[in-house]
């Protein structure tokens, strides 16, 4: 499928509610931008969707030929997703024990996870491009293959620098799953599908953590720690399968060659960088993720001091994530009904009520697990409603950059959210006030954030 670049055009133009809505398409056969002038979007991921004065003929459809929103095609894109997340966690049972198995410290040990996290990180600026230019199909399963070999080669490393590179590789080929996984969605879901997908994904994410941290240590004691990269590298190989059988295919742009396919990389991020609606989602995004890392990194802190046993921590760390994936549920119901600016709204307020209980209880001198607990239930179920639109909106602002967006989104959300847990050791933790006050931050420079997007860039969503 291949798409004439066509020239700019004007229409009688309805509001489409954006405030500048001269959006860029990538022309296809040509690989220069065209831009769509004053065409009315109806606000649905910012597809052009209404007929203009000028005929629709003319212009260049969405480069992916969407697809039906089957059950098979939604679990094959949300294990995709979860695939990094899965080799991510799956081993950090058997961290414990690898200072003893490889004579090493508890600080090298803990390099072969941040090495992980890094490539996951950086990789998806790579994958993101690539599959907008080349298809997501074919990158996706060089970054599946690429997973696998790291798997691999970590369940036979014989030493903990081997397993530190081959943790990096494992990261780098996961990466794959995360962005392109998302920029699927964007890619094969409408309007409120999207959203709904999005809220499924967050589910998905929700249950990742707890699901491989347990089937982890079960691996760990019975088989040893090797099995779970064993486990890791036969889950890639069906997902390989699935993503070569099950994922449609797209007829990828003209490919660039050397410093081509760079100005073309380059341009993807500058186009991005030019809109302040999308800055604004990725702000959201990565603010809302840094309060989730400062309460991973907080909460163990405080509930130690509330004399939670490492036996029992699990069982209160739990909280966010299980009501998480409970937002999301309600978040795949209202969506049907609501416009995507009225959940995400009512997630901030769930998301304020639950931390301004946290602070006043800590403040009032009850310090006991449960008053840590039960009032961030609420900033789960908030954050459920708030991440699946937000996310979203991030991919669907300018659909032919779905990839460079999804990348973009996914550095910043790692980046800003590891500082977000860093945060945490600056401060004392005699009880749960200052990582409160810590999440508020994080929370109110996100509310900031929607405001700003929703009434001087998205006036009617």
């Amino acid at each position: 499928m291949k798409f004439a670049a066509v020239q700019p055009f004007r229409t009688q133009a309805a509001d489409c509610g954006i405030r500048s809505c001269g959006l860029v398409g990538i022309s296809r056969s040509a690989g220069v931008a065209a831009d769509y002038g004053d065409c009315p979007c109806s606000r649905c991921g910012h597809v052009l969707r209404r007929q203009c004065a000028s005929p629709m003929n003319d212009l260049p459809r969405h480069p992916v030929p969407r697809a039906a929103a089957s059950r098979w095609l939604t679990v094959n894109v949300v294990a995709q997703l979860a695939f990094g997340l899965l080799a991510m966690t799956i081993c950090l049972p058997s961290m414990q024990d690898w200072p003893a198995t490889f004579g090493a410290s508890q600080a090298a040990v803990q390099l072969s996870f941040s090495g992980y996290i890094a490539a996951y990180g950086l990789l998806q600026l790579v994958y993101g491009p690539l599959s907008d230019r080349h298809g997501r199909k074919p990158v996706l399963l060089v970054g599946l293959a690429l997973g696998v070999a790291g798997s691999l080669l970590a369940a036979f490393a014989p030493n903990l620098t081997m397993l530190t590179v081959a943790r990096m590789i494992q990261g780098a080929g996961t990466a794959a799953g995360m962005v392109i996984g998302r920029a699927l969605v964007q890619d094969l879901f409408q309007g409120p599908d999207r959203t709904r997908m999005m809220a499924f994904v967050g589910m998905t994410m929700g249950l990742c953590p707890p699901a491989a941290t347990l089937l982890g240590g079960q691996l760990h004691v019975r088989l040893g720690w090797q099995a779970n990269f064993l486990v890791m590298a036969a889950l890639g190989t069906v997902l390989w399968i699935a993503a070569w059988r099950g994922l449609p295919d797209r007829a990828p742009a003209a490919p660039s060659t050397g410093r081509a396919a760079w100005r073309a990389l380059l341009s993807g991020y500058g186009r991005l960088a030019r809109e302040p609606a999308f800055l604004l989602f990725v702000l959201l995004m990565a603010v809302t993720t840094a309060t989730f890392y400062t309460f991973l990194g907080g909460a163990p802190l405080v509930l130690g001091r509330y004399g939670v046993t490492p036996e029992s921590l699990g069982l209160y760390i739990m909280c966010i994530p299980l009501s998480y994936i409970v937002g999301n549920w309600c978040t795949t119901r209202l969506v049907r009904r609501w416009p995507d600016r009225t959940i995400m709204l009512l997630g901030q307020v769930a998301t304020l009520t639950g931390l301004g209980l946290l602070l006043a209880l800590a403040v009032a001198g009850i310090n006991t697990p449960l008053s840590l607990a039960l009032p961030l239930l609420l900033l789960g179920i908030g954050h459920g409603l708030l991440v699946p639109p937000t996310l979203a909106g991030t991919v669907g602002l300018i659909p032919a950059l779905a990839g460079s967006a999804a990348a973009v989104a996914g550095v910043t959300q790692q980046l800003v959210g590891a500082f977000g847990g860093y945060a945490v050791g600056l401060v004392p933790h005699e009880g749960a006030a200052n990582m409160a006050l810590l999440m508020l931050m994080w929370t109110g420079i996100g509310l900031a954030a929607q405001v700003v997007l929703f009434r001087f860039f998205l006036r009617r969503t």
